[in-house]
This record gives structure tokens, sequence and C-alpha cells, in this order.
């Protein structure tokens, strides 16, 4: 996909540059929203936000709001109910694949426990239905309460599909776009709505955000096999020990011969991680990481054909260059 000739497209770090005072007001109302009396909420909270990330889902509402020309406290406020939303998933998550390992540090159920971690998470949900009914805004009520029903529903979605070697692309699909890509699509919604956008340009922002949560959620498995380990911030093959099947296995056991896919059948039903090498050579042998990456390239380019037709922009170009970082990372 090719941007207008008039416009450079930027890397990573110039868009995070290009949206610094945004993020820094979105991380301060973060921090001061957290706060809590009941200490092990704080502590949990500050682990899990302390520990970075991208914070991509805030940056993206921020950033289609200005591609549409609205900034302002409203657009904070938003980003940081999106922010809240994500980080209570990466906690319920930890817990149901029992991680240890989330950017390079131990996840917050390693250090309290399961049971803390989803209380904590329980909390952050419900902060963010506090800071979002502030914004008295039915629309992005209804928004925010039909995105975190379907990420309830991928959820569940996945956990019927651990340790099931019959997964094929399809379903693998259903479960990316339940537990990534809608809240990807609502945040960059939310953001054209803000910016009082008409029903198309909402749809398209929609559809943008949508397809790049796809790309993003490919990207990362195929890094889950193909990755550098230290640069990941968690350990190789996570997904095979969790009996999950991604995309680049699920395509090696389409084309693998008989004796191979019954392999990899077996390894998914046992989550076995010592069978990694040989998960990995038989993905290698079938091409399926080039596969699933043209697959992932596939979204971003629909990504940013969803934004043709907006007006040229730096917010619109920040867009356009996330969406193919998504595919060029290697964590």
């Amino acid at each position: 996909m090719s941007a207008p000739a008039s416009l450079q497209i930027p890397a990573l770090p110039a868009i995070q540059a290009f949206a610094a005072a945004d993020m820094a007001a979105v991380d301060a109302l973060i921090r001061r929203r957290l706060a809590s009396d009941v200490v092990l909420i704080n502590q949990v909270a500050e682990h899990i936000v302390a520990a970075g990330g991208k914070r991509l889902r805030p940056m993206l509402l921020l950033l289609a709001a200005r591609a549409l020309g609205h900034q302002g406290a409203d657009a904070h406020q938003l980003a940081a109910v999106v922010e809240f939303i994500h980080t209570s998933t990466l906690l319920h998550d930890d817990v149901v694949d029992e991680s240890d390992l989330r950017r390079g540090r131990q996840t917050a159920n390693a250090v309290w426990g399961n049971a803390a971690s989803v209380l904590v998470g329980d909390f952050l949900y419900s902060r963010s239905f506090q800071l979002m009914v502030e914004l008295d805004s039915m629309d992005v009520q209804r928004i925010l309460a039909d995105t975190t029903n379907r990420i309830a529903e991928g959820e569940v979605l996945q956990l019927l599909h651990v340790h099931n070697p019959d997964v094929d692309e399809a379903a693998y699909l259903r479960v990316i776009e339940r537990k990534t890509a809608v809240l990807f699509a609502a945040a960059t919604q939310l953001g054209a709505l803000l910016a009082g956008a008409d029903s198309g340009t909402r749809r398209r922002l929609h559809d943008y955000g949508l397809a790049l949560g796809h790309a993003f959620q490919i990207a990362d498995d195929v890094l889950d096999y193909s990755a550098d380990e230290a640069a990941l911030g968690k350990h190789l093959g996570d997904d095979l020990a969790e009996g999950k099947a991604t995309l680049p296995l699920i395509h090696a056991m389409a084309h693998s011969d008989a004796a191979t896919r019954d392999r990899l059948r077996a390894i998914i039903e046992q989550g076995d991680i010592d069978a990694l090498p040989e998960a990995i050579a038989a993905i290698r042998a079938q091409g399926s990481l080039d596969y699933s990456r043209a697959r992932a390239a596939e979204y971003a380019e629909a990504a940013e054909r969803a934004l043709d037709g907006l007006q040229d922009n730096e917010a619109v170009a920040a867009l356009r260059g996330l969406a193919r970082y998504a595919t060029e990372r290697d964590h």
C-alpha cells in the first residue's frame, strides 16, 4: 500500500514522539485514577502499569481523534479507559494462561497469586466504566459495553480451543477478532466519535483498527516461534506450552504429511514445550512462518486502505506507520 507522495510515513519512534504530549497526559490520568485506599490494589496496578509496553491502544484512540482534528481532555480520559480495559484483560489472561513472564518481568499472578490478579483486574474493569460514565455519552458506553462483552466471548472461545488440534484458520481468526482486534477497533472508532465524524468516517476508522488488530496478533504469533526471547520479553513457545494452536502451527499441520501431522496433534494435545524444536522444524519445513507473515501483511494493507479518503495529515501518516510497524517489528 503506497501513501501519497507528499506524505512521509513515520517509524515507531517518530510516531511516539508525535503522540508524546498526549500520552504523557494519559499516563498522568491513569496514575491518578488507579489510586485506591486498598494497598494491594495500588501495588498490583502499579506493577503492571510500570511494566510499560507501547500503550498502543490509547495511542490509537488519540491518533484517530487527531487525524480528524480533535484533541483534548475527553480524548485523554477515553484513552485511559481503553488502557484500563486492556490492562484488566492482561491480568486475567496471565491467570488463565498460568504465565509467569510478561514484557520481561514477572507477571502479577507470579508475584501476588491468582486471586489478587483476578480481583485487581475486576477493579480495573469497574474503574474503566466509572471513567467512561463521567464522559456522559451513550454512544461511548454502547461501544465499550459491546466491546468488553466481545472480549469476554473471545476469552471463552480461546479456552475451548486449548489443547484442540482441530482448530482451523477460520476458528483461529474468530478468536483474534474478539480477543484483540475489537479493542483496537473500539479505540479508533471512539477517536472518530470524539471528533464528531460522520458515520462513514467512523466506520472507516473502525475497519482500520479491526484490520490492524488482526495484523498485530498474527505477527505476535509468528514471533512466538521465531523471535529472540530476550527481545520478546516472554518465553518462546508459550502458545505451544499452553496448548494453543496459532496460525504457524495450524498451517504446518494442514500441509504436513500424515506422520508429522499426527505428531503435531499430539504435541498440541499435551502442550509439550519440550517438543518446541520439532514444532519449529515442521513450521519451517512448510513455510508456515512466511505464510503467516503474508497473512499479517494482508491485514496491515487492509488497515491502510481503510484510511484512503481521509485528508492527509501527520496523524493519518502515523496511523499508516503503525500499520507498517505491525508486521516489521521483532518484538
